[in-house]
């Protein structure tokens, strides 16, 4: 299975890293920094970190074992995985509480229900551990979840939301399906992964980008990261994505990129003339171009030096929060694709950091805490994906 999916990995370059803005770029080709006018940021500039700020928690930060004799890993993702599986409903979701970010706070629009994002997150969890639908310990937790996404997709507008869930829910449920078609190629599959897509397609608006509801008009890098992510792994595997899609979501990532002043390397909120930038936001960014087919670009460079600069931060101000999670879950891509490029950001700065977090605030149960957001299941679900992205089990996770 592991040969089937890393043979994959030659179809992304060809399906692609082949064509932006009309002119072929290769994935390793270097990309000239476009002409980026900046606008002030809401945020002040933080203090960067101590060379350890996370020492009085966890000790220094030492180099990682070997990811193969990891026994501390594997052990925490063996925990996670069973209290996922626990905590499944019965009719294959997992029951969190819906809503949205606002501001620092996240506002519940319904309490205690079943969550396309978080289900197809916690699926995901599964699937980058090489568990697929029907086959071994946990294939009938994933074929339970699979039939849940499926039924929730509709049959006409293409749309995968239950309780009042936005785009980002779509995103995360339009990747799994692609993820699951490139792994079984269930024909089921592939007919409503058509359609969520065909709806993502549809919804893209004059910016390039996608916000909360299907043809919002306003900007959101937050959101686009996981369209765009959505798009390339369907794309990867022979589902119709328009080129110009790809294109337009590339200009508007390029355009949100700051290249001057306090906030040089990171990536704007949304495309107005004040706006914010973050550790989660520049970790989107960053992930979206990777996605859109650029490895390596003078803006690429400068955001994972922003990210370098600010993860201790990250964690001093929102450990458990929705900002940490979703912030590594697009930081810890960035980083390992990064390595392909030669410069070692991974396994000299980011692994050994992350690591050293997740296994040091895993809770007893298997699971980790979710301060503000969906609830631990979201969390848990973020954090066993991270600590099994070097397997590469997932196509969209591949160097």
């Amino acid at each position: 299975m592991k040969a089937r999916l890393l043979a994959l990995t030659g179809l992304t370059v060809a399906l692609l890293a082949g064509t932006i803005g009309g002119v072929f770029v290769r994935a390793d080709a270097p990309v000239a920094a476009p002409s980026v006018v900046t606008a002030p940021a809401e945020s002040t500039t933080p203090t960067p970190p101590s060379a350890s700020d996370l020492d009085a928690v966890f000790g220094p930060v030492t180099p990682a074992p070997l990811f193969e004799e990891d026994e501390q890993v594997k052990g925490a993702v063996d925990r996670a995985l069973r209290y996922l599986a626990k905590s499944q409903s019965a009719n294959g979701s997992w029951i969190q509480d819906i809503g949205y970010k606002f501001n620092d706070s996240y506002q519940v629009t319904a309490y205690a229900k079943p969550d396309i994002g978080v289900t197809s997150l916690a699926l995901m969890a599964f699937l980058s551990g090489g568990h697929l639908p029907g086959r071994g310990e946990f294939g009938k937790v994933v074929e339970k979840g699979t039939d849940f996404i499926l039924g929730a997709v509709d049959a006409e507008t293409g749309f995968i939301s239950l309780d009042g869930s936005r785009m980002y829910s779509h995103a995360f449920a339009t990747l799994f399906l692609a993820e699951i078609y490139g792994m079984t190629h269930r024909a089921d599959v592939k007919q409503k992964l058509q359609l969520a897509v065909n709806l993502t397609v549809k919804s893209q608006n004059k910016h390039g980008s996608w916000r909360y509801e299907p043809d919002a008009e306003e900007s959101d890098m937050s959101v686009t990261v996981c369209q765009v992510m959505a798009l390339r792994a369907a794309r990867n595997i022979g589902i119709r994505v328009p080129k110009s899609t790809i294109d337009r979501a590339y200009g508007y990532v390029v355009r949100s990129g700051i290249t001057r002043g306090p906030e040089a390397g990171g990536f704007k909120y949304q495309e107005k003339d004040v706006t914010r930038t973050s550790f989660p936001l520049t970790a989107a960014g960053v992930a979206s171009l990777h996605n859109a087919g650029v490895y390596d670009s003078k803006l690429i460079r400068s955001g994972i030096e922003y990210l370098k600069t600010n993860m201790n931060l990250l964690y001093k101000q929102y450990a458990g929060h929705y900002f940490y999670w979703y912030g590594h879950y697009y930081a810890s891509q960035v980083f390992f694709t990064s390595a392909d490029n030669g410069t070692n950001h991974w396994e000299k700065f980011y692994w050994p950091r992350i690591r050293m977090e997740l296994l040091g605030t895993q809770q007893d149960n298997g699971s980790w805490k979710n301060t503000v957001g969906p609830g631990s299941v979201f969390a848990t679900a973020v954090a066993s994906i991270i600590l099994q992205i070097p397997y590469q089990y997932l196509p969209i996770f591949q160097r």
